[in-house]
This record gives C-alpha cells, sequence and structure tokens, in this order.
C-alpha cells in the first residue's frame, strides 16, 4: 500500500541520537532506545524542514571529534 505525503495526517516529533543525528518518529509511537525527542512536533514537512535548518552538519558526531583532533580548526 503506497500513502502519499498528502494523505498522511500523522503527528510526527523530530528525534536526535548520542551521534546528533537526526530523524522523525511518530508522536503515538514509543520513542527507540537511544533517541530523544528534541522538542519540535508537527506534520512530516515541518519536522523535516525543522531537521534541514538545525542538522547542518551530517557526520556523526565521534566523526566530527576524531577529525577535530587530528586537524583542529584553528590552526
Amino acid at each position: 500500500m503506497v500513502i502519499h505525503d498528502e494523505e498522511d495526517n500523522n503527528v510526527y516529533i523530530v528525534v536526535v541520537n548520542h551521534e546528533e543525528q537526526y530523524s522523525i518518529w511518530s508522536e503515538y509511537k514509543e520513542i527507540p532506545a537511544g533517541w530523544v525527542a528534541v522538542g519540535k512536533r508537527g506534520n512530516k514537512q515541518d519536522c523535516l524542514n525543522y531537521i534541514k535548518d538545525v542538522w547542518i552538519d551530517m557526520r556523526p558526531l565521534s566523526l566530527r571529534k576524531q577529525m577535530e583532533a587530528v586537524m583542529p580548526e584553528n590552526i
């Protein structure tokens, strides 16, 4: 069964994990272990737009830290 976005009336929440990776999750479902809500909720597109605005570096946090240790930005 194909569900088109315009038919999606679900409410979503934005979640983030320990690597600062973002996703959306249906509000009615229990948030999976390792993820926490960031406080943004709304329709699918609103949540995706929020993620687009805040998730400016898609590299996992551990990789960013590792790269910074090898080549600090303030050189």
